[in-house]
Parts: structure tokens; C-alpha cells; sequence
């Protein structure tokens, strides 16, 4: 492995600083802490600091030399609403929060990078660190380019990177084109006529239509997709009655759908809407169908040629070409990063988290960041911007 010594040194901070953040997690736009921590150690390292970005983004600016080239690196800093059951000392102190897919993690990595490029860096041109609120489910991406990201730091390229479980330590994975699903939600509503469950005949029964209707939507993959296209529709929840003995006017039923190309989007919510109607016209009630109710939905995860060709390139230098997997599946989770591949040429990277076992999967109440990876994320980091900004 191919990682400096002053990256080396920099393994006790950064595992500091990742686990004051796991300590204490915030959710999306109310990483006001971890935000403080960030700005921080961008200051302490001598980097200017720009604050307020979809209310808790940060930008570090970084330049050297001459040249106008620019390149942006991102991390996203927020945590989920999960309960964690780990009992180690830098377990969470915040109820029902926790750092479930190491966003702690990936900014520390960020911040150990920052430090290493304001004292050691050999580049020529302009780094934009950022750090970003809000990854999960709330577009936190979107939110800082609708507020002029890109126009007030006018990146050339832009990188992000992500934690996967059972790659292991020291290995990366990371291909052109899509990488990860687009992301949608939708949220049928049934009404129907309430009635006394001893006498259905004399309503309309939501939940029997609610229940036939899940079944269907899973025919929209099975029986509507291409098999060659990779798609997935899930309904996460189900709501509606109250009491045991009465049949309710209303139920709701939630759920997500991801695929790997925009037409096979439009597909999926056009199968859903069609489905939610002719369902509910034969069981006699009606279906409201609402998409993204909390936000748009997150495009497809698309890498471009060239700079994935830089990532394999900083990667295999970190890593040796036999750890740098170019061909991996193209994972159906979704990543907000995906609207800032929209605006921008870039390159999204997997780093290896180690073995899953004991329930240390995405979004697990039993995850936990890996430490022994942050020097090799860092050396990333640093490979790639001596590479793409050389001296």
C-alpha cells in the first residue's frame, strides 16, 4: 500500500474526530455541530471556510499556485433516524439518531485529507472541499446547487466517495456509467366507505383493496420491466384503521422504486399510477397516487469516462491494481451525489469497509465506521488531486 507517513499520522485525529461525530449525530439540515467541528479543523489547517449552504453546508477552499484548474471533493456529514444497539464507548448519546452509513466517517476522511494537502500537498490550482448536509432521503445535494454551489465554487470536477461493507480494507470498486439507482418514493392513498366489519357488504373495504394492490405492484418488475434492466419496487408501510371491529374510509400505503435508467423510471411511476387506479376502480374505492412527496427524487448516480479513469488511476496507486475492483455490480441504493453528476463531470468510488458480520450492513443498528480505513480514503484523496491538479 502506498500511503505517507504524514497521512499515517494523521489515524489518531481523524478517528477522533469521526467518533465525536458518531457520538453525537444530527440529521438532515440540523448538523450544526458537526458542522462546527468541520469549519473547525478547515480553519485550524489554514483553509478558508465558507458556511451556510443548505443551511449547514461547508466549502473549504484550497489553493495553490497558478493554474485555474479546479477540482471539487465531497463528503456528506448527516446521520438517520435508527435506534443503535452498539454498546461501545463512541456509541450515540442521541436518541433514535445515529450514524448508520458512515457519513461520520467519510468526512472525517475528508478533513484528514484537507489537513494533509494545507501542509504537505503538491498541486497547482484550487481544491473545493464539501461537505454536505442532508444525503439522506432530504437531497441535500440539490438543495446546495439550487443555492449556486457550483457558481460560487466553480468547480471542474467533482468526486465523491462511499463506505461499502464486505470490500475489504484497503480495496476500492468503481466503474463508468451508472453506479447506483435512481431513488423515488410514492404514497398511494385509498378511500373507501367505513362500515361495521360485521356488515363489509355495506362499504367500500380499503384494506382489502390495499392488500391486493401490494401484490400487484410487484407484477410492474416481474411482468412490465425488461428483464435486462435492473428495477425494484418496495412498499415500506402500510397505514389505516383504528379498532378491531370497524372497517375505515381511508388507508395509505408508502413505499420506493429504483432502476438504473431514466426511461425505466418513467416506466415504474407510470405502472404504480395505472396500477393505484385500476385496483381501486375494481374494489369501488378511490386512489390518490402522490410521487416524492418530500423531495424530487435522486437521479441515477452516472460516472463519467475520463474522470473515472482518473479514479481507477489514484485508486490503483493507493491500492495496487489487484485491489481496484473496475467492474462491480451497480448497487439498486441510492446516492444524492447523483445531482451533482448532473451538473458537473465526476466520479463516485467505493472504499472497503471489511466484513459485514455482526450486523454491520448500511443503515444497521449494529453498523460501525471502520477506522483502519481512513488513511487509505485520505491517500485517495490526495493521489487524486496531485494527479488531476500536477505541479
Amino acid at each position: 500500500m502506498n500511503i505517507a507517513p504524514a497521512i499515517l499520522a494523521l489515524q489518531a485525529d481523524m478517528r477522533r474526530w469521526r467518533r465525536q461525530i458518531h457520538q453525537y449525530p444530527e440529521t438532515a439540515f440540523e448538523e450544526t455541530a458537526t458542522a462546527r467541528l468541520i469549519a473547525e479543523q478547515l480553519q485550524q489547517a489554514g483553509i478558508k471556510v465558507h458556511q451556510g449552504l443548505a443551511k449547514t453546508g461547508i466549502v473549504g477552499i484550497l489553493r495553490r499556485g497558478n493554474s485555474s484548474d479546479s477540482i471539487a471533493l465531497r463528503a456528506d456529514m448527516d446521520a438517520l433516524f435508527i435506534q443503535e444497539q452498539n454498546r461501545f464507548e463512541h456509541a450515540s448519546r442521541h436518541n433514535g439518531k445515529m450514524h448508520a452509513c458512515g457519513h461520520d466517517g467519510h468526512s472525517a476522511m475528508l478533513l484528514g485529507a484537507a489537513h494533509y494537502l494545507a501542509s504537505h500537498g503538491r498541486f497547482n490550482g484550487t481544491v473545493y472541499f464539501i461537505f454536505q448536509p442532508a444525503e439522506e432521503c432530504r437531497a441535500g445535494a440539490h438543495q446546495m446547487i439550487s443555492e449556486g454551489l457550483f457558481e460560487q465554487f466553480p468547480a471542474q470536477r467533482v468526486f465523491g466517495m462511499h463506505n461499502f461493507p464486505d470490500i475489504p480494507v484497503g480495496h476500492f470498486a468503481v466503474k463508468a456509467g451508472p453506479m447506483m439507482a435512481s431513488f423515488d418514493c410514492f404514497e398511494i392513498s385509498l378511500c373507501g366507505q367505513a362500515t361495521h366489519a360485521a356488515m363489509p357488504h355495506l362499504g367500500n373495504d380499503v384494506l382489502v383493496a390495499a392488500a391486493h394492490l401490494i401484490t400487484q405492484l410487484q407484477t410492474i418488475v416481474s411482468r412490465q420491466i425488461d428483464p435486462a434492466d435492473a428495477a425494484v419496487v418496495s412498499v415500506t408501510q402500510i397505514h389505516g384503521g383504528n379498532t378491531w371491529n370497524a372497517l375505515p374510509d381511508s388507508a395509505v400505503i408508502r413505499g420506493t422504486f429504483r432502476c438504473l435508467k431514466d426511461s425505466v423510471r418513467a416506466q415504474l411511476e407510470q405502472g404504480i399510477n395505472h396500477l393505484a387506479q385500476s385496483v381501486a376502480h375494481g374494489f369501488r374505492v378511490h386512489a390518490d397516487v402522490f410521487f416524492n412527496p418530500e423531495n424530487s427524487g435522486y437521479p441515477v448516480t452516472i460516472n463519467s469516462p475520463d474522470e473515472t479513469a482518473s479514479a481507477i488511476r489514484a485508486a490503483t496507486e493507493v491500492a495496487g491494481a489487484v485491489c481496484v475492483n473496475t467492474a462491480p455490480t451497480p448497487s439498486m441504493g441510492a446516492e444524492d451525489f447523483a445531482f451533482m453528476l448532473q451538473q458537473k463531470p465526476g466520479c463516485y468510488i467505493w472504499i472497503g469497509n471489511g466484513s459485514s458480520e455482526g450486523g454491520c450492513l448500511l443503515h444497521n443498528p449494529n453498523y460501525d465506521f471502520n477506522d483502519e480505513i481512513l488513511p487509505f480514503g485520505v491517500a485517495y484523496w490526495v493521489r487524486l488531486v496531485e494527479n488531476e491538479l500536477p505541479e
